[in-house]
């Protein structure tokens, strides 16, 4: 470990359950073996656990509610932010959430601040004043992070800068470990088996995946959910209503899903927009077929526009229905599934994660 000029201050006032906060515990981990002091501000630290114990939690003083939305997590934790920097400036500021206002903060006190974006913008708002506000501040900052190379094509097009990108790291050897951890099987015998990760939200757009199963042709399939989220009971209500229930089942959160994702033989995402879908990879390493939604920006590259899996445009569950009706598991396929898995290693761990320290060091 190095002693820096400057301490590293990494804000993400909201940790849920998500590939954003995979990517939080493993990228500050490793920084924590080359950056003496690293400072988090969250919420509350109910992931403690997961960090290493050097690096510091700081949590506002009225993380006493537990509010299921982000903006009052934020609201608290801009305070102790702003609070922070007042008492001790000499920082350098990561942000990986609330973006704009961290960079106001940031650029009000003379201070240095990188910022990591976690999803395309073709999900933020296309309020054109808001998108002026974006494009001047995104330009404010020292450092502009994402996570894909189309999502930095959309992000240098769209506002005019010159963003950095840094793969998502991965742990493959962990992911290894937790998808041989023994389990009973959650599939019936002789089914096709299929399945999903991802937040019960908008975004995910787990209906268009529901309506291809009710779609499909072939008797012998199943699909399982995995996933929470304010969605939950419009899916619920979906499968009841379509007559789905023998063939969709909804396991809620699971902390280890590689060793349900193993069991499969198809991984499916039908979001309408991501930044760069870990789980896609995931799928990818654990030797699945994959199907995905051509949504901005991830899965193109991801999937080698097809060569890896195959895409479909967002919300077209008829061509889904079509692929899962049409799918064995034959010379095709099996290519596919071993590209997609050489693919995957360009997402190394110590390879990305030394990307963002060559980054930060530059700043400290």
């Amino acid at each position: 470990m190095t002693k820096n000029k400057k301490k590293l201050l990494v804000f993400i006032p909201s940790i849920e359950d998500g590939g954003v906060e995979k990517n939080l515990f493993i990228i500050l981990n490793y920084l924590s073996d080359k950056i003496e002091h690293i400072n988090l501000i969250t919420y509350n630290d109910k992931c403690k656990k997961k960090f290493k114990k050097n690096i510091k939690i700081s949590n506002p003083y009225f993380n006493i509610f537990n509010f299921y939305s982000r903006y009052p997590k934020y609201f608290f934790c801009l305070i102790t932010l702003i609070k922070t920097l007042v008492m001790d400036r000499n920082n350098l500021i990561l942000t990986f959430q609330a973006n704009i206002f961290v960079i106001i903060i940031s650029k009000l006190l003379f201070l240095p601040v990188l910022s990591r974006s976690n999803s395309s913008p073709s999900g933020w708002s296309n309020n054109p004043f808001k998108q002026k506000i974006f494009s001047f501040f995104f330009k404010k900052a020292d450092e502009i992070i994402v996570n894909s190379n189309d999502f930095k094509k959309e992000m240098d097009y769209r506002y005019s800068i010159n963003t950095k990108c840094i793969l998502n790291p991965f742990k493959f050897n962990e992911i290894t470990k937790l998808s041989n951890v023994k389990m009973k099987s959650i599939f019936s015998k002789n089914v096709l088996k299929l399945i999903s990760v991802g937040r019960l939200t908008d975004q995910k757009d787990f209906i268009t995946l529901c309506a291809a199963i009710k779609n499909i042709k072939i008797k012998k399939v199943e699909l399982i959910i995995i996933g929470k989220g304010l969605k939950k009971n419009e899916i619920e209500y979906y499968i009841k209503k379509n007559d789905l229930t023998d063939k969709i089942k909804l396991l809620g959160y699971q902390a280890n899903p590689f060793k349900f994702i193993k069991k499969a033989d198809i991984f499916i995402l039908t979001s309408k927009f991501e930044g760069s879908p870990n789980v896609l990879v995931e799928a990818q390493f654990l030797k699945k077929y994959v199907i995905s939604t051509n949504c901005p920006t991830g899965p193109k590259e991801i999937l080698g526009n097809g060569k890896f899996g195959s895409l479909v445009k967002t919300g077209n569950y008829k061509k889904i229905a079509k692929i899962i009706d049409n799918f064995s598991f034959n010379r095709s396929v099996i290519k596919k599934i071993n590209l997609g898995f050489k693919n995957s290693s360009k997402y190394n761990y110590k390879l990305n994660c030394n990307e963002y320290y060559f980054l930060i060091s530059k700043y400290l």
